[in-house]
């Protein structure tokens, strides 16, 4: 029987009960409209606890080990004292909703500490390679007091831009001798990273990284950077020999300091905020809309009708949309 008071798991996450801490994410990703409610409570209560953690979002081409990268990364910063929450975000099965969860495995080393908590979830097909309560999990960690929480996305075949919106730094892996190095990752993921890593540069890929690491540092001087006060550098790293690694945390320090002394970092945490909500309205919108009874008994005929082509999507969408303004009852 799931326990009901809110303070209950308010307090387990404070003093950092691990079973816990994962009841109360599991509770936060439920669907239950009881649990939500429950999970909102939740949420406002351990607020005032949140904030003070390094949010780090990391995300890399297929093959590029970005599960390995995090343990390795992970175990650095646990080795500095440093306690670190990785939630990492499985791909759903667009067909069944089923979703590996394998990260646990992959990242044997790091689950068994202590001091680390891994937490896989499935993304449910939610765009931007975040799962649906990232957010809100990541708050969670934060008030368990954790220090750097690492998000681990589902890859660059679809947009970050989620992911980027909710973190303090965007670290992109990447890979060298894969033929032309810019092939197999977009623009625009350029433009939201905030550093640049070409993992596994050990053995004979050592002179094929520093050639990769030219490439890039060519391509994103072609881009205009987000901010005065940055401009993203580009590492090289290998992961399996734990070389580059403290480089890389340095440079996720030295931004941070920066953004501080700026007060951009502020400014940041805010509109985070503010587009955590309009996320949330969005969501709760379309929530709303598709368990709206009226909608749900015009529904069926519509999308017959589209499908058969006797009417076109937009008209058919317009007839819902207006349906449902003119019907004020949700």
């Amino acid at each position: 029987m799931i326990e009901t008071d809110p303070q209950y798991y308010i307090k387990g996450v404070l003093e950092n009960n691990k079973r816990i801490l994962a009841k109360t994410i599991t509770l936060i990703e439920s669907s239950h409209p009881d649990h939500q409610k429950l999970g909102r409570q939740i949420i406002e209560g351990i607020l005032p606890h949140t904030g003070k953690s390094v949010r780090l979002g990391i995300t890399g081409v297929p093959g590029a080990g970005k599960s390995t990268f995090i343990e390795s990364l992970g175990t650095f910063l646990i080795r500095k004292g440093q306690r670190t929450a990785v939630l990492a975000v499985d791909p759903s099965s667009s067909r069944s909703g089923g979703s590996v969860l394998a990260d646990k495995t992959r990242m044997e080393k790091l689950s068994a500490d202590e001091s680390a908590f891994i937490r896989p979830s499935p993304s449910g097909g939610t765009l931007g390679g975040v799962a649906k309560k990232t957010r809100e999990t990541m708050l969670v960690c934060e008030a368990a007091g954790f220090d750097v929480i690492i998000v681990e996305t589902v890859g660059v075949g679809q947009s970050e831009t989620t992911v980027a919106s909710m973190v303090d730094f965007f670290l992109v892996i990447l890979i060298a001798g894969g033929g032309d190095e810019l092939q197999g990752i977009k623009k625009g993921i350029l433009e939201l990273a905030d550093a640049l890593v070409i993992n596994k540069a050990d053995g004979d890929n050592v002179s094929r990284a520093a050639k990769a690491r030219k490439e890039y540092e060519t391509a994103l001087h072609l881009i205009a950077p987000s901010s005065a006060t940055w401009s993203p550098p580009v590492m090289t790293a290998s992961a399996l020999e734990m070389t580059g690694i403290e480089t890389i945390w340095e440079t996720v320090l030295d931004h941070r300091d920066r953004f501080i002394k700026t007060g951009e970092f502020e400014l940041n945490r805010r509109k985070q905020a503010v587009d955590w909500m309009w996320a949330l309205i969005e969501n709760g919108l379309k929530e709303r809309f598709r368990t709206n009874k009226n909608i749900q008994r015009l529904l069926p005929k519509l999308t017959k009708d589209v499908e058969k082509g006797h009417l076109g999507p937009t008209a058919a969408a317009d007839q819902l949309l207006f349906f449902l303004d003119n019907n004020k009852s949700m």
